[in-house]
């Protein structure tokens, strides 16, 4: 995976593993009184940096963050107290976890449009795309359903219903070009793509992966995405005024100014 080059100016800003984390007992209490937030690992947690430097320079507010390396454990973190908030997910993602397990979860504020696109090491144009291709997408309920929204749009499959945000390929009543669908977690689509003919990433796992939603995709949602990425607290924590100053804190134009150095257009501001 491509190497994202690290902040180095940012010594206020304190990066936990998360395996480290969850290791420990008892709640997210820092030693420092410092606001403990999860992200993914990789240029997500890079942007989130510059939103934690922005927090402890203006707001004397500092920020420990915690990396992940899937969309599960920062929910089940955050409610179970390891942790104070975290930045990763959409509301429909959000929405769908609060309803299969039950988070007291709040909404905070509003970070990014990450969009996803179709890739692929086998056809330039998706005109090219054959009779039974494998195609593999996100298994994560939103996330797929928005993959398969996008199909849809594409006049690719149709679906019983085109507004099911949680779609499955089994809500797929036509595919008239056959395709065969492999369901794998977000983290491994890079790594499908010679082994598939069409695969479906969300721009935090392309841009890492060197492919950019604007030169590489075949197919990539509309910047009017419903789909921006939240900034998450539990229901107790939400008028906490730390998190309150985070998220003015990543609302700025140092923290778009980085997401465009990293994500190359793949990364559209949320809050404007």
């Amino acid at each position: 995976m491509k190497a994202i080059k690290q902040l180095k100016a940012l010594a206020g800003t304190v990066v936990i593993a998360a395996s480290a984390m969850l290791a420990g007992c008892g709640g997210s209490d820092s030693a420092d009184g410092a606001l403990k937030v999860g992200v993914i690992a990789g240029p997500e947690a890079d942007v989130m940096k510059v939103a934690a430097a922005n927090a402890e320079a203006d707001y004397g507010v500092k920020v420990e963050l915690v990396e992940f390396s899937d969309y599960i454990s920062p929910n089940m973190a955050l409610a179970d107290g390891s942790i104070d908030a975290n930045a990763f997910q959409h509301r429909p993602y959000l929405d769908s976890m609060v309803n299969d397990r039950g988070f007291d979860l709040a909404v905070v504020g509003n970070t990014f449009v990450y969009p996803i696109g179709a890739y692929s090491n086998k056809i330039s144009d998706i005109s090219e795309l054959k009779d039974g291709a494998r195609v593999s997408i996100p298994n994560d309920p939103s996330n797929e359903g928005r993959t398969l929204i996008l199909l849809h749009n594409e006049g690719l499959i149709t679906l019983r219903d085109v507004n099911n945000l949680e779609a499955t390929p089994a809500d797929i009543i036509e595919n008239p070009k056959n395709l065969r669908f492999i369901e794998l977690d977000a983290a491994q689509l890079p790594r499908s793509m010679d082994d598939v003919d069409l695969a479906f990433i969300n721009s935090t796992y392309s841009v890492a992966a060197g492919l950019l939603p604007t030169r590489d995709a075949l197919l990539v949602e509309g910047k009017d995405s419903p789909y921006v990425n939240i900034i998450v607290s539990r229901e107790d924590n939400k008028e906490d005024e730390r998190i309150a100053k985070l998220v003015k804190s990543f609302q700025s134009e140092p923290v778009e100014a980085k997401a465009e150095e990293l994500f190359k257009g793949g990364a559209v501001a949320g809050w404007k």
